[in-house]
């Protein structure tokens, strides 16, 4: 068997993580994944993030993630205070809503990944993490 050339490397790539996507399973909130990778943004932020930081963070233009914060208020996952060190902006921070959705995903992340992983053995898992870390590194920042 011989080695798959680079563009059918990167083929085989995007299928398998166009698979990997496909198996979801239901949003944990109506919005789907931008509202996630907003909560995930503000969740990972070492500090509290304006509305512009989160579309800049999670890559949709400002008015679209003004309607995903707006949502996210709506549903008590985020609430808006004001930044201490300028009152004419806002920072948007979890609620306990909003920190518990994020744990219940992760912890059923973490169990789907610990399932599909049970079949790898050690040294394959280790095979693993390596070259997707060495993927997210070199992957281009646009």
């Amino acid at each position: 068997m011989t080695s798959p050339q680079p563009a059918d490397a990167a083929d085989e790539i995007l299928g398998a993580l166009g698979r990997l996507r496909g198996r979801r399973g239901p949003r944990p909130t109506d919005g789907g994944p931008g509202r996630m990778r907003l909560l995930m943004a503000v969740a990972a932020a070492s500090a509290p993030l304006s509305v512009s930081d989160i579309a800049d963070v999670i890559a949709v233009d400002q008015p679209r993630a003004s309607r995903l914060v707006q949502q996210s208020v709506e549903l008590d996952l985020v609430r808006r205070e004001v930044d201490p060190a300028d009152a004419r902006r806002t920072q948007i921070v979890l609620t306990e809503s909003g920190i518990a959705l994020i744990e219940g995903f992760r912890e059923k992340r973490r169990t789907a990944l610990n399932t599909a992983l049970a079949e790898f053995d050690d040294v394959e898992r280790g095979e693993l993490v390596r070259l997707l870390k060495k993927l997210a590194e070199a992957w281009p920042h646009a």
